[in-house]
Parts: structure tokens; sequence; C-alpha cells
């Protein structure tokens, strides 16, 4: 069932490595409570898929450029990470965040730095890590190829976002934890709920 959506501005900030359910849980809540939804992923992944300078490409994207249909692959997510820990496009990107994050009835944005640093004065702040064995076992059925590859492909991501001297990807302190390597899609789905609910009670299912 779905819940009533309110007009209020209220912002989910979404944390958390490659492949750990953020962007399926963030739908989800999407969905459930009608927030406008934000991958703050393209966005990075589009920069680095128009090529020639990413400083320039992040001040002039557009809705088309994250309508391609080559930004899921796992190259292009490689490709993202390090555009992502250029501040100069960070910055060029953040004022864009920070206005969706505010949409009317509310907002969910998930990334590497929501929690952190575009919103963190985010009303609920969710931080959804799995085991990198996991994680890379759900991307290679994803992508496909050699498995061993894509293990050693999610760790250097997750070094080079966690290591970054701008921006590393972190759990804000005030966020709620959850580890879904041995959760299914539902219960995954259930406590990112929670935690809204908890925030606001007085929103209930009809």
């Amino acid at each position: 069932m779905e819940l009533k959506a309110s007009q209020m501005e209220f912002t989910v900030a979404i944390d958390g490595p490659a492949a750990a359910g953020k962007g399926t849980i963030a739908r989800a809540l999407a969905d459930k409570f009608g927030f406008a939804y934000l991958d703050t992923g393209l966005l990075y992944r589009a920069v680095a898929a128009k090529g020639g300078d990413p400083v320039q490409a992040a001040m002039g994207l557009t809705p088309q450029d994250l309508a391609r249909d080559d930004l899921r692959t796992l190259a292009a997510g490689q490709a993202a990470s390090r555009v992502a820990a250029m501040p100069q496009v960070r910055a060029a990107l953040t004022a864009f965040q920070r206005q969706f994050a505010r949409s009317a009835g509310g907002a969910v944005l998930d990334g590497r730095d929501i929690g952190t640093v575009i919103c963190p004065m985010a009303e609920v702040k969710l931080y959804v890590t799995s085991s990198a064995e996991v994680r890379a076992e759900r991307r290679w059925r994803e992508t496909g190829g050699d498995l061993a590859q894509v293990l050693a492909e999610v760790r250097e991501r997750d070094a080079r976002d966690m290591g970054r001297a701008d921006a590393p990807l972190r759990p804000a302190e005030d966020s709620v934890l959850i580890d879904t390597t041995e959760l299914t899609i539902e219960q995954a789905v259930d406590l990112a709920c929670a935690a809204v609910l908890a925030r606001f009670p007085e929103r209930t299912i009809p």
C-alpha cells in the first residue's frame, strides 16, 4: 500500500558503496511515500560519459545526458568514481542536488556524500552497505564477466571512494545503518520505511 505524501519539504539521504542496494531502497521509498527520486551517481556517470573537460561537462549537464543508455555499465561506474574525486566537478553539481533535495512533497537522493556533504540537515539519513563479496556477486550477475575481476574492481572503487580527499564515502554520524548482506529486498525496504516513520510517526499507511 502507498503512503500519503506530504507537501512539506522532507529529504531522505541515502549513502553507501556500489551495489549495496541503496538505489533499490531509494526507488522503493520514492514509490511508497510519493517522494521525488534522484540517483546522484547518474550525474557523475553522465559527466564521465560526455568526455572532454569534466568540469565543463558538469556545468553543462542536461536531462538528456542523464537519459543515455550506457550509464549503468561497470566501466561507467569506474569512470564516474574518477571524476567524482575532482572537487571542481563535485562543486558544479552540488547546487543542483541541494535544490532537488528540497522538492515539494519530499525527495530521496542516493549517492556517496548525500548525508555528509550535500544534505547534512536531511530529516532521515541512511547508510546502506554490504560485504564486498556479496556486492561483487550482485554486480557480476548484472554485468557478467569474471567474478574475481569484478570483486577486484569493487574493492578498488571502495578504496577510491573512501580514500578521496574531497567528500569521502562514510556514514553520517546520525545515519541509520542498513547492512543488506543477509537481508532480502523486502526486509531492507521495511527497515528504511521504519526509519522514515520513526522521524515522522504521524505518517500512516491507509
